[in-house]
């Protein structure tokens, strides 16, 4: 090789050898300091763009598991409600299986009927105060509702409850639309018919019935109940699937990362040494001068 002044080729090598070492020592600090083996879309473009929709996927589906379980909740707050509904209707059958005995006199009768008219008020005021997040759940207005709790916007992301859940739990709507008697409108009324020496006994099966209707709205809402469950397991199961995919594409291997650390900066303390000792070459022409 041409002993050279004005170009110094071994010097030109050494910078650069320098540059990929120093390059190298950086990336593998950067990487071993934020733990991720991509940190720009340089490092790997195709993975960057994919860990990115991974990333927004599991930010969705954390919501979609909040809206499972306030779905959940909301379930849970119907069918503990209708619980003690059923309850006191219970009791008000109890109550009027004694009333149709015939064996008490008008004094008993009334302190009959005083507790079934406190029971079934308080029937209406169950109804009436049931409310989940500012939604009446049993006084008749909420209708059908859709919970999101997929990633997209198709019915198989979605759970519908149906209305039927929501219909008016008010004693006086029970009795009128499932007891078969449309006189039974008013909690006075039903208290009375209850209580009636031609009429209590016949209040049994109009009772079963309310009952009933009451058991069949619980079925319905066990049934969404599962579902909501159901769909909470496939919200973590998806969640934890696409957070194993994204630690292999995206998390950096420590070992291997302090491996390449120390191989870059031997190689960086080499090319130092050597750029030194190569800066040095030109003036070894001047012994020739």
């Amino acid at each position: 090789m041409a002993l050279t002044i004005n170009t110094n080729l071994s010097s030109i090598v050494a910078q650069k050898n320098l540059a990929n070492a120093t390059e190298s020592l950086n990336k593998a600090i950067e990487r071993m300091t934020t733990g991720y083996k991509i940190n720009h879309a340089g490092d790997n473009a195709a993975g960057y763009s994919i860990a990115r929709n991974w990333e927004t996927q599991l930010s969705s589906l954390d919501v979609v598991a909040d809206n499972a379980a306030i779905g959940a909740d909301m379930m849970t707050t119907l069918e503990d409600n209708y619980s003690l509904i059923s309850t006191h209707l219970q009791r008000v059958r109890d109550l009027t299986e004694q009333a149709a005995n015939g064996t008490y006199g008008a004094d008993s009768l009334n302190a009959i009927k005083s507790e079934i008219t406190a029971r079934l008020d308080e029937v209406d005021r169950i109804s009436k105060n049931c409310e989940f997040n500012g939604r009446h759940l049993m006084d008749g207005t909420m209708g059908a509702i859709n919970l999101q709790v997929g990633l997209y916007s198709g019915s198989d992301s979605q759970i519908a409850l149906s209305a039927d859940l929501f219909k008016k739990a008010e004693a006086g709507e029970l009795f009128k639309s499932y007891s078969g008697d449309t006189s039974l409108t008013t909690v006075a009324a039903i208290a009375t018919a209850c209580t009636g020496s031609a009429t209590a006994s016949g209040m049994l099966n109009k009772i079963d019935n309310v009952i009933k209707e009451l058991s069949s709205r619980t079925t319905t809402l066990g049934a969404a109940q599962n579902r909501i469950d159901s769909a909470i397991e496939s919200i973590a199961v998806q969640s934890e699937n696409i957070t194993s995919s994204l630690s292999t594409l995206r998390d950096a291997d420590i070992a291997e990362e302090s491996s390449k650390f120390i191989q870059a900066q031997i190689l960086q303390q080499a090319a130092s040494t050597l750029l030194s000792t190569a800066n040095q070459s030109p003036s070894i022409a001047l012994n020739l001068i």
